[in-house]
Order: structure tokens, then sequence, then C-alpha cells
């Protein structure tokens, strides 16, 4: 059952942790069955209630799951380890496709922001007790989010899009709530909420975002929150249209208690309009953050909401890191001011790379999904056997597992380091980890 390993404690916060030192050593495999409470506790000399209580806490931080009568196992996909350790190791002289991080090419050059915030910190420095967000960003931030149709309401700026969704989620739900989330979608927030304790339940997505009978079925199985991509979907590439916002918002406007959290961090990155799908219920956060934009080095994001939202995470914030740095405010609001005809450029690079490979990939005969953003989405039968024949012929791909929880098989490509020239080698590359035997018909 569990080889060599003995679960140790006394209490139940130990049996826990002796559980989760046995994952992360790589003593208990994903799959392997825990013992049942009642053995358990007879070997560790404990109540079976200890044990119960253990189980129940490693089960809400997503580290084991329960299979009624098959009894407890470790879980294929345990919190403490992050997806992003599915990644694949490029070859020297391969390229690499598999990161999803922004052309450097297209991110703005940071000094004349960075120096003029530094600037205004020598003469008006920040100290002890100032405002959590500058009169500036606050004022920047929510002029473009009336303009994109957001509902009004107060701002918060946080140190990127996932520390604000987690601050959202940590200030209304608690361990075991269940949160509906794209499937597939992004790695690190799949991590995240089973890390939090929070039970995820899968959503499936087409180019135009959730599905809204998928996101039905989430919230009659009680789903506490949903959480959305308004544009750029990691991986697909999904933008919530006009008819889908409108679908969705009527929806969740007959689920007034779910908490909405929506991502826009392709704003900055995409020339499709903003369809926001939150305001409907009492409480909904948006994200907009600047890692795409202006460089993950750049830890910003902005986050409005509903006024107890906001509020709750304001003062969560103010026992830990207290604000994020002003002179980051400064100069995101310096950017926002000064950039504002370079994102259209952006998003036209990414667009023309994208479609173009979407287009050759099509006249190949092989379905590929991308909409908006810097990624595709490519279907495949094998993600394994795709991933290392495409290693093979030199280019390197995300393998599907990292997005999934419950949808089929896929490959992200990111198109950032491609060039338009590229595109033609690259669906040839796909087609041939594909379907071998047809690859030649488009010699």
């Amino acid at each position: 059952m569990l080889g060599d390993y003995r679960i140790e404690g006394a209490g139940a916060a130990e049996i826990a942790a002796s559980v989760e030192r046995g994952v992360g050593a790589g003593a208990l495999a994903p799959g392997d069955a825990l013992p049942p409470q009642r053995e358990l506790a007879t070997r560790l000399g404990v109540n079976p209630n200890t044990v119960a209580a253990a189980y129940r806490s490693l089960r809400d931080r997503g580290v084991i799951e329960t299979a009624g009568r098959r009894g407890s196992r470790i879980r294929h996909r345990p919190a403490s380890t992050p997806r992003e350790s599915l990644r694949v190791d490029v070859p020297r002289g391969a390229r690499d496709l598999s990161t999803g991080n922004p052309d450097p090419a297209l991110l703005p050059p940071l000094g004349d922001a960075l120096a003029a915030a530094a600037e205004r910190a020598r003469t008006r420095p920040t100290l002890y007790g100032a405002p959590a967000v500058t009169a500036e960003l606050g004022r920047a931030a929510r002029r473009m989010l009336a303009d994109d149709g957001v509902p009004e309401g107060p701002v918060a700026v946080t140190s990127g899009a996932l520390d604000a969704i987690e601050r959202v989620l940590a200030a209304h739900l608690r361990p075991g709530d269940v949160v509906a989330v794209e499937d597939p979608g992004w790695g690190s927030l799949l991590d995240l909420v089973p890390a939090l304790g929070l039970r995820p339940l899968p959503v499936a997505v087409d180019d135009d975002g959730p599905l809204p009978d998928a996101v039905a079925g989430a919230l009659r199985r009680h789903a506490r929150a949903l959480i959305v991509t308004a544009r750029a979907q990691n991986p697909t590439g999904a933008a919530v249209s006009a008819a889908r916002g409108a679908a969705l918002r009527a929806l969740l406007a007959e689920h007034p208690a779910t908490l909405v959290v929506e991502d826009d961090h392709g704003h900055g990155i995409v020339d499709l309009p903003l369809h926001a799908v939150c305001g409907s219920t009492t409480h909904w956060a948006l994200v907009r953050s600047t890692a795409k934009a202006y460089g993950p080095d750049l830890r910003l994001a902005v986050l409005t909401g509903d006024a107890l939202t906001v509020d709750r995470v304001r003062g969560r914030q103010r026992l830990g890191p207290g604000w994020v740095s002003h002179l980051l405010q400064d100069a995101v609001a310096r950017l926002w001011e000064h950039e504002a005809v370079r994102p259209h450029r952006v998003a036209a690079s990414y667009g023309h790379r994208r479609d173009a490979l979407v287009r050759a990939l099509a006249d190949r005969g092989v379905p590929a999904r991308g909409r908006s953003g810097m990624n595709a989405w490519v279907p495949v039968p094998d993600e394994t056997g795709a991933v290392a024949r495409l290693l093979q012929a030199g280019w390197a791909v995300a393998p599907g597992a990292r997005f999934r929880l419950a949808s089929e098989p896929g490959v992200r490509i990111t198109l950032s380091p491609l060039a338009l020239e590229e595109v033609e080698g690259v669906a040839d590359a796909v087609t041939d980890a594909l379907r071998p035997s047809l690859s030649r018909r488009y010699d």
C-alpha cells in the first residue's frame, strides 16, 4: 500500500504533515492508497476521529482524494506538486515554444517610466501610512475600467493576477468549497485552488469562453465561485464574446450568492473588446495584470470589485505586505498614459502569428484553437507521443496535462518566439507529429 513509508503523528496536524512530507519527498506517489482510518488509528495508537480529521484536512487541501469504499488515495495531481513541473527539457538547438512568455521585442522600454517614478520618490517619498493605491494609478485604472464597461467599484493593487485571485478566494471561501474553473485552463490557477483547500470543478470552454450549460451544471453542483478568463485564455486563446458574456451574466443573475472572479490578463496584448461577466452577483472581482503587456517582472495587477470584497482584500493585505511599491504603481500609470497606441501594434503582431499558424494547421487538416493572445491549443490523441516527436523535430511545446482536469489531451504552442516565416515549418512538424502517414501529402 505505502511501501516502506510509515505515516507518523499523535495529532491530526502531525499525521497530515507526515503524509505531505511523504508526497513532497516522492515516497508517496500519485495513486497510492492510504491505510483505512481505523487501521492507521490502531497502529498509531490514536482515536479514529483523529485520523479522520487528518484525512479531511488532506482532502480539503487537495493532497488526497476519497473514493467511497475504495478508500483514500494520493491525488494524481496533489497540490504540493505544481503543474509547472510538467515541462519538457529543451535540448540545445531546439526552439522553445512552451513557456507562455511574451515576446521581449514587444515589451516597452521601462527606463523613462522607472526614472520618472524614482524622481517622484526623491521629492515625495512614500512613507508608512500612505494610501495603498496612488492617486494617479487609481484614477487611470478606474477610467480605463469604466471605458471597458466594468461596473463601478473601489480599486486595489496586488502583486500580479494570481496574488489577486488568491486574496479574493480567501476573502470569501473556506476549505472544502467548490470552485468552477475553466478546463483546459491556467495551470497555476489549477494548482492554487486545491492548495487553498478548495475543490476545483471543471467547466468546458470553447472559443467564446465558458459554456453556459457547463457553468449551469457547476452551479447546480453547488459551486461557490466561478473564475473566468476574459480574453487571451491560457491555453486556448478563448475570449468571451458579446453573446457569451450576456448569456453568462443572465445565468449568474439567477445565482447572486456566487462569487465571480474575472481575469483580464490579456489587457494590452489583445484588440478584442472586453465583455465582462462580473457584476451580476453580489460579490465579484475583476483583475487586470501587467505581466503580458509590460513583462512578468513588473509584478502588478489592478483589482476592482464590490466594496466588501475589495475591503477584505485590502484589510488582509495591510497585515502582510502592506502595499505594492508606489514606484511600480507610478511606472505603470506613466506607461498607461504614454503607451496608448502600442497595445494595438502588440495585439496585431501576436494576432498575425497566431492566425497564420491556425490557418496553416487547418490547411493540413489539423484543428487548432487560438482566438486571442499569444498561444494556440492543438488537440492531440497522445500528448506524450506528440511532445516527443515535436522535440525530435526541434520544437518544444507544452504538454496539455499542465492545463487539464477532465478535458481531452492537447498541446499548447506559444507564438511569442516564432517569426511569421517559421509558421509553415511548425505546421509541418505538428502534422508529422500527429499523423505521420499523411504528412507527405503536403510536401
